[in-house]
């Protein structure tokens, strides 16, 4: 089996991978990543290729060598504030396309990462089947990657599934910065002795789901044999307020919260994902 991963060095990509060489140790798998944001220590254990390039070069995407039985593309901007449109839509939307380019029809199955941000405020729990409301360059560059890939799914005769991530956290992200999990946010803060800093007043809630659950949905996706887009969440929503609680138990610590205005208009209080179809479709359960 030949499986190809891009974004391979980050956050995702990265448990993906390992996950895949313990799951198909035999599989022949290439990795993709720029390293503007993965990092390589995160692929200390991997044993297949590394190709360094952008996902939206065409000609470094064109050079790759397959075929493939299954993508991966886990390759994004993932940082919500980032307000340059083109930048994003070049490395999201064109990049997406670059290397759906790769995949052999009726060969190949293609598994990428959408996002829970393309509901914007819409209403929780949220519906696969619900008006879309991006409220950012990253949510629209999503929005529209879910649609192309419904128009590929049609006219390249391969199974494109789109997994619509929540919150996810989990080990590895720690390159992320200030695009990493709030989860990971707050226990560095607690952990060098500073109180929790959340917008006021903690009740945003919010659907955290582990890497490893987002791992077994894209295993599950890869095996479906179906194409569309799904939620990837636990189905539960969580308060900041929660988080602070939980993380003061394990680390055995008493902090408040340190509440303080939310300045962004763009901003998602509540996300919690409807969980029917994709346990129904590609039999996913967190």
């Amino acid at each position: 089996m030949n499986i190809l991963v891009t974004g391979a060095g980050g956050f995702i990509g990265a448990n993906l991978i390992g996950e895949l060489q313990k799951r198909f140790p035999r599989a022949s798998v290439t990795a993709v990543d720029d390293f503007s944001v993965g990092v390589k220590s995160n692929l200390k254990n991997f044993k297949g290729e590394i190709l360094e390039g952008g996902v939206e070069d065409a000609d470094f995407v064109s050079s790759i060598k397959g075929p493939f039985e299954c993508i991966f593309h886990e390759a994004a901007i993932t940082d919500t504030t980032v307000t340059d449109g083109k930048r994003m839509m070049d490395v999201n939307v064109e990049g997406f396309k670059n290397i759906v380019a790769l995949a052999s029809p009726g060969k190949t199955a293609v598994v990428y990462a959408s996002s829970a941000g393309v509901y914007g405020s819409g209403p929780a729990p949220m519906s696969e089947k619900q008006e879309l409301k991006p409220l950012n360059a990253y949510a629209r560059s999503k929005a529209e990657m879910d649609k192309i890939a419904a128009r590929f799914a049609e006219e390249k005769k391969i199974n494109i599934v789109g997994l619509r991530y929540f919150n996810v956290y989990g080990p590895m992200e720690e390159q992320k910065g200030a695009a990493s999990s709030m989860i990971i946010q707050l226990a560095r803060q607690m952990m060098s002795g500073k109180r929790p800093r959340i917008f006021f007043d903690g009740e945003q809630k919010r659907d955290q789901i582990y890497v490893k659950d987002i791992v077994a949905a894209n295993l599950r996706a890869m095996e479906a044999g179906v194409s569309g887009v799904f939620n990837a969440g636990t189905g539960e929503a969580v308060t900041f307020n929660r988080i602070v609680a939980e993380l003061n138990r394990v680390l055995g610590t008493d902090f408040e919260p340190d509440y303080f205005k939310n300045t962004y208009d763009f901003y998602q209080n509540h996300t919690q994902a409807d969980t029917r179809l994709a346990r129904g479709k590609i039999g996913f359960e967190a």
